[in-house]
């Protein structure tokens, strides 16, 4: 495990995995943790199931996808080496206005070398991410894992989607193992308004924790030149954990729905209340990304490619600030060095954010 910090923020990350492990923010007198750990991951390797990937058994925080889903183009547990095997601390050090770190994948993946780079700004409640591809050929899917999760539920908000979508694979269809409880496939424009397998709808923006279910739902980006953003109100927790990132880069977020669903270990029905939100550029599986899919067919990027003498980077921040009550988020907008949240009952929460980071309107 490898620490570094800033003024007011400090994180962790798992180098045996590549996940951030840890995110702490301070805010006044309350220190604010973001990020979600699962139940099982400080029980006995022999204790947990024979053959689960690396990924499953550390899973935590944060992590990079390459590729998304299944490896079915080159050998690789799910979600890729980057998510199951071990990173090398290359440079860790202080700069002018905080600390910067750089990691690099001890394995190639489609023959490039990736690098993950942190940076923390003193004063800033927000971790900033790079990852890199450098070299390599053909072409890779990738999508961050942040996770969340909420003692009593809360509120979900999003940038503007054009499209709400499940395909035709429920994640639990066996009874005696879980369940799932959207419709699939379905489609919407408006996640309030979702089809549930009984006739019914769902406000996906309303996260319950009564509704024991796992559930995976594809939303993508509309074209509105701003920053893509997730907020989560987080009703017990009493504050706000913030996603962001650039749409030419990563076009679709993926919100992966584990509230006690799935009944055989390591989740065991006690995986509750986690919410991942998985900003991509992919299909599910890694073939499917580089195939035909239906994002491809509605103008959808669904992976890089790369290239001997090419470094591909995309950009990724995760951050938090506390609400003094569960306040659902209407807006989140950019200004000249602050990050600007408009509440539903406007009210207007601002924070130190770098504006140029996420660098809008670049292709990545």
């Amino acid at each position: 495990m490898v620490t570094f910090k800033a003024k007011g923020i400090s994180v962790s990350v798992d180098t045996s995995v590549g996940h951030i492990a840890d995110l702490t923010i301070e805010a006044g007198d309350r220190v604010l943790r973001p990020l979600h750990q699962a139940p099982w991951i400080d029980e006995p390797r022999e204790t947990l199931p024979h053959g689960l990937p690396d990924g499953v058994t550390r899973l935590s925080g944060d992590f990079l996808c390459a590729p998304f889903s299944r490896s079915d183009v080159e050998e690789a547990p799910l979600h890729g080496w980057p998510a199951n095997s071990p990173w090398d601390l290359i440079d860790s050090s202080a700069t002018a206005d905080g600390w910067r770190a750089i990691f690099r994948l001890r394995r190639a993946v489609m023959g490039a070398a990736v690098e993950k780079i942190l940076t923390l700004r003193d004063g800033h409640p927000f971790l900033y991410q790079e990852h890199a591809f450098i070299g390599g050929a053909g072409a890779i899917s990738v999508a961050h894992h942040p996770m969340t999760a909420m003692r009593e539920g809360g509120h979900l908000a999003f940038s503007p989607k054009r499209a709400v979508v499940t395909d035709g694979n429920p994640p639990e269809p066996d009874p005696a193992r879980g369940r799932s409880m959207l419709a699939y496939p379905a489609r919407r424009d408006d996640p309030r308004g979702f089809p549930a397998k009984d006739g019914t709808e769902v406000d996906l923006t309303d996260y319950r924790m009564d509704r024991h279910h796992e559930d995976f739902v594809t939303l993508v980006e509309a074209d509105h030149g701003g920053p893509g953003w997730s907020a989560v109100s987080r009703t017990a927790e009493k504050d706000v954990v913030l996603i962001l990132k650039n749409p030419a880069e990563l076009p679709i977020t993926m919100l992966w729905i584990s509230n006690g669903g799935r009944d055989y270990a390591p989740w065991n029905g006690r995986h509750r209340g986690v919410l991942g939100i998985e900003d991509g550029r992919t299909a599910v599986g890694h073939a499917a990304s580089l195939g035909d899919n239906w994002l491809k067919r509605e103008g959808v990027v669904t992976a890089f490619e790369l290239a001997p003498d090419r470094r591909v980077a995309f950009r990724h921040v995760i951050g938090a600030l506390p609400a003094a009550t569960d306040k659902a988020v209407h807006d989140v907008s950019i200004t000249t060095g602050q990050l600007r949240v408009t509440t539903a009952a406007g009210t207007l929460l601002d924070v130190p954010y770098d504006a140029q980071f996420l660098r809008i309107g670049s292709i990545g």
